[in-house]
């Protein structure tokens, strides 16, 4: 009867594991804004506003201390109304992330999707703002993939490094 109670071979080395990692945000903070509308006010009197928008997207980060990482999401906005920068926004995004007992891929992608994605809804909020309050409509930017970016990422840095290889 005391046997059913204990765990399958194997099974309570796998739920240490996987007690052993933890993910939690320590804080969350903009370290970096900048905005600029430089054809402002004659900007406004160009007739219907219809912008082209580019967006810049990349993220970086560094270890502070053990299992402690600073991870900063840089967003470069530029909107051209016939053919004059209407506005320009730089914003870094940034945060504390304690992130440990994880295997060094699923820390890679920890550090380069999964935090990138936590920081990227307080950057839309500040870039909507700071773009309405130069005088703009709204720009609410569309939600973005970070696990794809980063798996696009990773497989171009191993096709440079299989190209590298076969150069030498």
């Amino acid at each position: 009867m005391a046997e059913e109670n204990q765990p399958a071979q194997g099974q309570g080395q796998a739920e240490g594991r996987a007690q052993e990692q933890q993910f939690s945000i320590q804080k969350l903070y903009l370290k970096d804004v900048s905005f600029e509308s430089p054809n402002s006010p004659t900007v406004f009197a160009d007739g219907e506003w219809q912008p082209e928008v580019n967006i810049q997207l990349n993220s970086s980060n560094k270890s502070i201390g053990q299992d402690t990482f600073e991870v900063d999401l840089k967003i470069t906005v530029t909107a051209k109304q016939n053919k004059k920068t209407a506005f320009l926004v730089e914003l870094t995004q940034s945060g504390i992330f304690t992130v440990a007992g994880f295997e060094q891929d699923n820390l890679r992608g920890m550090l380069g999707a999964f935090c990138p994605e936590t920081l990227f809804p307080f950057a839309r909020e500040a870039i909507a703002e700071l773009v309405s309050k130069g005088g703009f409509p709204p720009l609410l930017l569309a939600p973005v993939n970070f696990n794809a970016l980063y798996m696009q990422q990773a497989q171009q840095q191993q096709a440079a490094a299989a190209a590298q290889d076969t150069a030498h």
